[in-house]
């Protein structure tokens, strides 16, 4: 199985939270859009200043989606209970 790796959208400001939910929306739309294997899309509220938006693709995706949607950074993705 190979890495997956996790990319992310900072969003800071009074609506981080709004903003990065919003984007979640149209991550989801292109994993559809371009039949992505992993559905993992999602936000989180860091502070009430920051938040983050984040999809998760296999390493060997990675580049393509990198450079059509942008992200601002990534980090090896791994699963936390």
């Amino acid at each position: 199985m190979s890495r997956q790796i996790k990319l992310i959208w900072d969003f800071r400001g009074p609506v981080a939270a709004k903003i990065a939910e919003h984007h979640e929306i149209h991550l989801k739309e292109y994993i559809q859009t371009e039949k992505i294997t992993l559905n993992i899309a999602g936000f989180e509220i860091i502070n009430d200043m920051h938040a983050i938006a984040f999809m998760v693709v296999e390493e060997a995706n990675m580049i393509v989606v990198r450079d059509a949607l942008k992200p601002h950074r990534g980090e090896v993705y791994t699963i936390t209970n």
